[in-house]
């Protein structure tokens, strides 16, 4: 019998709120850290979890995995894999992180997020298992990754996919999804530097850690790297031992068929897509399919790339089911663009310096498509937030070019109150120190535009007010989304600070996006800067808003401007 819908939701938010208790992803990090000089032991540990749970590491050689790591890109080449195997016929399971909206999204068959019957049904038998087998003396449960990882597999094989496309969560060579014995086929996808608290400081270190999931005699395949990590990835497929292979530039396809159509937008996609083809290819070919031509003949400038320490990956005819499959692609909240009445959203999640560098190319190509309003009153604003030990200077040095007028920083809650957004509720931080660093991002903000006028002293904001720029700090006896400066003086930039993403959106769509309902804020009192700019947006005649800079603000401002996504 099919449960009615407020009773499955209330089930399914039951299970999310105590997943929501194993939460701490800072706790888990700090325990990498730890644990990270004998990589067994967090390997160990995991293994564990997962035999309590009631599989063993063997059961999971059935799922005839693809396992991708990489700092840039790593979710789209999934994305793109599972897409293209699809349009084989057959039965997907994706294990991606972390989730825009809600939970279920990290976990999906065919393409869809599981449903809130089966998340409620396999997050309680492997929490119950857990609980059954707890022992005194070792942590009784997984942390939030850890557990969500187990489920997958449990999910994976009582639904009987036939395969299982697995992103990794952190590095590679610590992390929990690398307890996979047996994958078909291993990607990295570009590299760059991230998590340099768990992963190390420098590009090398990184590439040794995302080297850490190659298995012996599976192949792998890897995108076109600096010089030195790509020697660090020779020397890690070496050790393991294992086939590495470099792929060729997808205009090296594009030689033997027509032009790709790819379904997530801008050119550094590509090197996803030819990544994605590749290990398609080669799990199909393990698996004995057929139907891709090998074109040993045509490899644009494949003499350059034999020059290097990796041997060049074949290039091929793609088949009709993967060129459809490249197409047919989506994956939210990256290079997503939401025309909603005058406001157009450009969406990435770019939070590291290479895919900023990508995400700006990208804003920059399609704001510039975009055709101008008549009388030419257009406004740029950036909705910004960082988190973690990144850079948030470095990351907003890059944005300059895109010549926003406004800048907005916000947490990523989407509401001030967590309560009734499970799915979105994060434990490890609070109010205070996540608006700490939104005023220290405005601080960077205004510091790099005082510095752009200082470079230029014939250069003006178009929008320059009274107060824009000042540090604006909350006033919590007053409304939420009331501001009062500090003392500093006026600098030349507009930047504003809400505490939270739904006030950040009422603020810069001024009513004017049909997709958004602001929520009703009694006793609503602005701060002139703000005042002043509603006057701007109110009147332009289009508003243009970039957001990046986190995969979890993403997924709040894509909750509020798409409430399908919450169903």
């Amino acid at each position: 019998m099919r449960w009615s819908c407020p009773y499955t939701r209330r089930i399914e938010m039951d299970a999310i709120r105590m997943l929501n208790t194993l939460q701490t992803n800072a706790n888990y990090l700090e325990q990498v850290k730890r644990e990270r000089g004998d990589p067994q032991v967090q390997l160990e540990a995991m293994k564990g979890f997962l035999e309590r749970s009631g599989l063993k590491v063997e059961d999971l050689d059935q799922l005839n995995i693809i396992h991708v790591t990489g700092t840039k890109g790593k979710g789209s080449t999934c994305a793109f894999t599972e897409r293209i195997l699809r349009n084989y016929g057959l039965k997907t399971g994706f294990y991606s992180s972390p989730h825009l909206v809600q939970v279920r999204e990290r976990i999906r068959i065919n393409g869809q997020p599981i449903s809130k019957e089966l998340f409620s049904k396999y997050f309680w038998q492997v929490y119950n298992r857990l609980e059954e087998t707890k022992d005194p003396g070792h942590t009784s449960m997984p942390a939030y990754f850890r557990f969500l990882t187990i489920m997958a597999f449990h999910v994976f094989l009582q639904e009987k996919v036939d395969l299982a496309v697995v992103e990794v969560g952190i590095g590679g060579a610590y992390d929990c999804t690398n307890i996979i014995r047996k994958p078909i086929v291993c990607g990295v996808s570009s590299l760059g530097i991230d998590h340099t608290s768990i992963l190390g400081d420098t590009i090398e270190k990184i590439a040794w850690q995302k080297g850490g999931i190659f298995k012996p005699g599976v192949p792998a395949f890897t995108v076109l790297q600096p010089e030195r990590p790509l020697e660090v990835l020779r020397e890690r497929a070496k050790q393991s031992p294992c086939p590495l292979y470099l792929c060729p530039d997808l205009d090296a396809f594009e030689e033997v068929a027509k032009a790709l159509q790819l379904g997530l937008a801008g050119e550094h996609q590509r090197s996803n897509a030819t990544l994605a083809l590749q290990l398609s290819r080669a799990w199909l070919q393990q698996q004995g399919y057929q139907g891709t031509e090998e074109l040993k003949d045509l490899q644009p400038g494949a003499e350059l790339l034999r020059k290097r320490s990796v041997p060049l990956a074949p290039v091929f005819r793609p088949s009709g089911s993967m060129v459809q499959g490249l197409q047919d692609t989506e994956w939210l909240g990256r290079t997503q663009v939401l025309q909603h009445g005058a406001v157009t959203w450009y969406i990435d999640g770019a939070h590291t310096t290479s895919s900023v560098q990508a995400c700006v190319r990208w804003f920059r190509q399609a704001a510039l498509n975009k055709e101008k309003p008549v009388d030419g009153s257009e406004v740029r604003v950036l909705l910004f937030n960082a988190t973690g030990d990144r850079d948030a200077a470095a990351l907003l040095k890059l944005l300059l070019p895109c010549q926003f007028d406004y800048a907005v920083f916000c947490p990523n809650f989407t509401e001030v109150s967590a309560v009734g957004n499970a799915d979105q509720q994060n434990f490890n931080v609070t109010l205070e120190n996540v608006l700490t660093r939104c005023l220290e991002n405005q601080k960077q903000w205004n510091g790099l535009m005082e510095e752009k006028v200082g470079q230029d002293p014939w250069l003006s904001h178009p929008m320059q007010v009274e107060g824009v720029g000042r540090l604006l700090k909350p006033d919590p006896l007053r409304s939420p989304l009331l501001f009062v400066p500090t003392a500093e003086r006026p600098l030349n930039s507009n930047s504003l600070v809400f505490p939270c993403i739904s006030h950040a959106l009422q603020w810069i769509t001024q009513g004017r996006d049909p997709h958004f309902q602001a929520p009703a804020t009694k006793g609503l009192h602005l701060h002139p800067v703000a005042g002043s700019g509603a006057v701007l947006l109110q009147e332009a005649a289009a508003i243009r808003v970039l957001v990046t800079g986190s995969l979890h603000l993403v997924g709040g401002v894509l909750k509020l401007l798409d409430q399908s996504l919450s169903q």
